[in-house]
C-alpha cells in the first residue's frame, strides 16, 4: 500500500505549487508563468520521485529541504515581481500550509487509519482542493491587494512564517518521522495547533492594515474631489468678477478711442487681457486636470514660489481621477518641501505630454539638504502618524493601474518626480492581455 503514501506525495507537492501561485505576484504573464512554473516544478518532482524510488520515503524526507524547498524557494524567486520579505512570506505561506495538511493527515492515518496509507491519500485528496478554494474565494484577492498596496511590515510576518516552517520540519521528520517517535506526538500536535492559531492571528493583521490602507484611500480621494470642486466653484467666482469687471473697462476703451488714443487703448487691452487670463487661471484645456493646477497655484502663489507649467495636451477624454490622483499628491509633496525653504529656493515645474501612447508626467520641486532617494524605490517619510507616506504610494498604485510606472530621484538638488501611463490604445493591449491569458 505505500504506492497510496507515495502518490499522496506527489499530489501534495503538485498543490504547494497551486497554492504558491494562487498568493504571488508574477513578473510574466498568466500564460507564461504557467508555464515556467510546470517546467520547473515539473523537473524537481521528477528529481525527487527518483530518491523515493531509490532510497525510500525516510530518505526524502529528510532530504526534501535540500531537494525541493530551497530549489523551488530559488526558481519561484526568479519568476515573482516581489522580493525580499514579501516573497519569502508568501513562499513559507504555500509551504508551510502544505506541510501542515502532509503531517495533521499522517498522524490521523497511523493512529485512526491503522497505518495503511488508506486514510492518507484520502484525506490529502479532499483537503488540499478544500483549502485551496477557501484561500481562492477569501484571501487571494486581498493579500494581492495587500502586496500591491503597502511596502514596510512584511519582515516580522516573513520571519514568524519561515521559523514555523524549520520548526514543523524539525518537530515532523527529525531524527524520524513522529508516527515512529509516538513520545513526540503530543509535543507535535501542539505546534499544529499554535501555528494554526498564530498564521490566523497574522492574516487578521494583514487584514487590519488592509483595511486601514483602504480607508485612507477613500479619504484621499474625496479629499480630492473637494478640492477639485472648491477649485472650480472659485474658477467660476472669478469669471463672475470678469464680468462684471468688464463693463468698467469697456468705458476705459470707449474714452481712449473717443480721444483718438488708439496706441493707448491698445496697450490697456493687453493689460485686460492678461489680467483675464490670470485670473481665469486656465492652465490646461482639461477642466479637471486645470482644477488640480489651479488650486495648487494659489498654494505656490501664498509661498512665493516659482511654479512654473509646460502642459502640452488638449480637451481629449483622459482618465482624469487617476491624472488628478497623480497630480494631487505630487504637488502636495511639493507644497510641504517649500515650506521647509527660504523663499529664494522656492520652485516648482509640471511638465505633461505625449510619447506615442503614453502620457508622461514630471514635477520637479526644489527640496531641502539631506534628502535621500534611491532611484527605483519610495522614499522614506519622516511624518509621524498612520495618516502619512501614503502620498507616492498612492501614485505608483494609481500609475500602475493604467499600465505604467513611477519613478523618483534627486538631480542637481530637486526631488524630481517622473510618471509615465498608457492613456492610448487601452482597449487593444486589455484584448491582447486576454488572449495571452486564455
Amino acid at each position: 500500500m505505500t504506492i497510496l503514501r507515495d502518490l499522496s506525495i506527489y499530489w501534495s507537492m503538485l498543490h504547494v505549487i497551486f497554492l504558491f501561485l494562487m498568493l504571488f505576484r508574477s513578473r510574466y504573464t498568466k500564460k507564461t508563468t504557467i508555464l515556467i512554473a510546470g517546467i520547473g516544478m515539473g523537473i524537481l518532482m521528477v528529481l525527487n520521485g527518483l530518491i523515493l524510488v531509490w532510497s525510500g520515503f525516510e530518505a526524502l524526507s529528510k532530504l526534501f529541504l535540500f531537494t525541493c524547498s530551497i530549489p523551488s524557494f530559488v526558481f519561484l524567486y526568479i519568476l515573482s515581481a516581489d522580493k525580499r520579505f514579501k516573497y519569502l512570506l508568501t513562499f513559507c505561506l504555500a509551504d508551510t500550509t502544505c506541510l501542515w495538511v502532509m503531517a495533521v493527515t499522517n498522524l490521523l492515518d497511523y493512529y485512526l487509519g491503522g497505518g495503511q496509507y488508506i486514510l492518507i491519500f484520502i484525506s490529502r485528496l479532499i483537503a488540499f482542493p478544500l483549502i485551496e478554494y477557501c484561500i481562492w474565494r477569501f484571501l487571494r484577492k486581498p493579500y494581492l491587494e495587500l502586496q500591491a498596496a503597502v511596502e514596510k511590515g512584511w519582515g516580522v510576518f516573513a520571519g514568524m512564517t519561515l521559523l514555523y516552517y524549520l520548526l514543523l520540519v524539525v518537530v515532523v521528520q527529525f531524527p524520524v518521522n513522529i508516527v515512529e517517535r509516538p513520545e513526540d506526538t503530543f509535543l507535535c500536535i501542539l505546534v499544529l495547533l499554535l501555528m494554526f492559531f498564530n498564521y490566523a492571528t497574522i492574516f487578521s493583521s494583514l487584514y487590519r492594515q488592509l483595511l486601514l490602507y483602504r480607508k485612507q484611500q477613500s479619504e484621499r480621494i474625496l479629499q480630492e474631489q473637494k478640492n477639485t470642486l472648491e477649485a472650480r466653484l472659485e474658477s467660476q467666482q472669478r469669471i463672475r468678477k470678469m464680468k462684471h469687471d468688464m463693463k468698467g473697462h469697456a468705458v476705459t476703451l470707449s474714452g481712449l478711442l473717443a480721444a483718438g488714443n488708439t496706441k493707448e487703448a491698445m496697450e490697456y487691452l493687453e493689460q485686460v487681457k492678461t489680467e483675464m487670463e490670470t485670473l481665469s487661471g486656465q492652465f490646461c484645456p482639461n477642466p479637471y486636470i486645470n482644477a488640480v493646477l489651479v488650486q495648487y497655484e494659489q498654494k505656490f502663489r501664498k509661498l512665493q514660489a516659482e511654479y512654473r507649467l509646460d502642459i502640452q495636451i488638449g480637451d481629449e477624454e483622459l482618465p482624469y481621477m487617476a491624472l488628478c490622483q497623480i497630480l494631487s499628491n505630487g504637488l502636495e509633496n511639493a507644497c510641504e518641501a517649500m515650506e521647509k525653504l527660504g523663499q529664494e529656493r522656492r520652485r516648482v515645474s509640471v511638465q505633461m505630454k505625449y510619447s506615442r501612447d503614453y502620457l508622461l508626467i514630471r514635477i520637479r520641486n526644489s527640496c531641502p539638504e539631506g534628502v535621500q532617494v534611491k532611484k527605483g524605490e519610495l522614499p522614506s517619510t519622516d511624518k509621524q502618524g498612520n495618516e502619512h507616506g501614503f502620498g507616492l504610494a498612492t501614485i505608483q498604485e494609481a500609475a500602475r493601474k493604467l499600465d505604467g510606472g513611477m519613478l523618483c530621484y534627486l538631480e542637481e538638488g530637486s526631488f524630481v518626480l517622473d510618471v509615465m501611463l498608457r492613456v492610448k490604445g487601452q482597449e487593444k493591449n486589455r484584448d491582447k492581455e486576454r488572449g495571452e491569458e486564455e
